[in-house]
């Protein structure tokens, strides 16, 4: 199973949000850098992928990063090849 290690610090503002998934996993050039299509690319098939996300308590303090979280929860329920996983980081 292929593991991406996330910084949930950040995934708190929408722009610097999307730069670094962009570059954390590997999306297509049409995704579109919004939630919709994030969701799109994270429920196709695939390899078998574990993203492990630290510093989830920054996500949960900012609207955005709420968002952002759901689309990620939502998306490891919808596909049985992506699973969310918290690395225990905390910022506080």
């Amino acid at each position: 199973m292929r593991r991406i290690e996330m910084d949930g610090a950040c995934l708190t503002r929408r722009g610097q949000a999307m730069e670094y998934l962009d570059g954390r996993l590997e999306l297509p050039e049409w995704w579109g850098r919004n939630l919709d299509a994030l969701h799109d690319c994270l429920t196709e098939p695939g390899e078998p992928t574990a993203l492990v996300l630290a510093h989830r308590a920054e996500m949960e303090g900012t609207i955005f990063g709420r968002r952002l979280l759901r689309v990620l929860e939502d998306a490891a329920a919808e596909n049985p090849f992506l699973q969310l996983e918290e690395d225990g980081t905390d910022s506080g």
